[in-house]
């Protein structure tokens, strides 16, 4: 378990630290302000897919509102039962968020916080896959401190991986093909791509000369996330094999593999 900091906000004129307060206080501080957020978007609204080493970039922003005004404002994604039990939060050490004050309503802040995700030193378990919780808080001209705990939503999941194989190659028009391939997924735990089993995958067909992938059928994961079906030979063209992803998973799609029909 990750120890969460704590977190303070001095002033617009000083750095705001990385601090929590604990609920109980939170819980006074919704009492006493007027501050609300809204508009709390992460990533751009796209889900956040990670590898077993993948690094990237993820933008959060939100409006602050206060009818006093908002002196500062800052926000960050956390994960678990309760923000005092939070297996995972980030970034580590919460920034202030890069606030600003509407032309024309001097009560209203649109804020921003950019951090880096590394998959191999923030996800250490395959429970952190899934839906994380977004903390927001601020402080506003009167001095009233206002933490919402889920003032909204963004979420992370495992990559996976398909991969497809159709032979005999080649193969006589009507003649039986068999497609064979296996579906993978990001165990972070273990830092290997682990078998996906269970799971409903999409057989598609693309004839040779078209641009566009017809759906054949649907077939499921078994062991090791291992994919077999047949069908049968009509015309030159490519095989794949598609996941369309979970909650906790990403999407997956394997590249053609041609098969040429005499």
């Amino acid at each position: 378990m990750r120890t969460r900091p704590a977190l303070a906000v001095l002033s617009l004129a000083t750095a705001l630290s990385a601090a929590l307060v604990p609920a109980s206080a939170r819980a006074a501080d919704r009492a006493a302000s007027d501050t609300t957020f809204s508009n709390v978007v992460v990533n751009g609204g796209k889900d956040i897919v990670l590898g077993l080493t993948t690094r990237t970039t993820v933008t959060l922003t939100w409006t602050a509102t206060d009818p006093d005004g908002v002196l500062a404002s800052w926000a960050y994604l956390w994960h678990g039962p309760n923000t005092d039990d939070a297996d995972g939060i980030l970034p580590a050490y919460p920034p202030a968020g890069t606030c600003t004050v509407s032309p024309t309503d001097r009560t209203t802040s649109t804020c921003k916080v950019s951090f880096g995700v590394d998959a191999a030193r923030d996800f250490d378990h395959n429970g952190l896959a899934g839906t994380w919780k977004v903390l927001a808080g601020a402080q506003d001209a009167g001095d009233d401190w206002t933490e919402i705990d889920v003032a909204g939503t963004a979420r992370f999941k495992r990559y996976a991986k398909v991969t497809v194989n159709a032979s005999p190659e080649p193969v006589k028009k009507g003649r039986t093909i068999t497609v064979t391939g296996r579906l993978t997924r990001a165990d972070w735990e273990s830092g290997t791509y682990t078998g996906y089993r269970d799971r409903p995958v999409l057989l598609q067909f693309r004839k040779k000369g078209s641009s566009a992938y017809t759906t054949l059928k649907t077939v499921t994961s078994g062991s090791g996330g291992t994919l077999r079906t047949t069908t049968k030979a009509a015309a030159d063209g490519y095989f794949r094999f598609v996941f369309t992803g979970t909650a906790t998973t990403g999407p997956a799609t394997a590249a053609g593999d041609f098969v040429d029909v005499r």
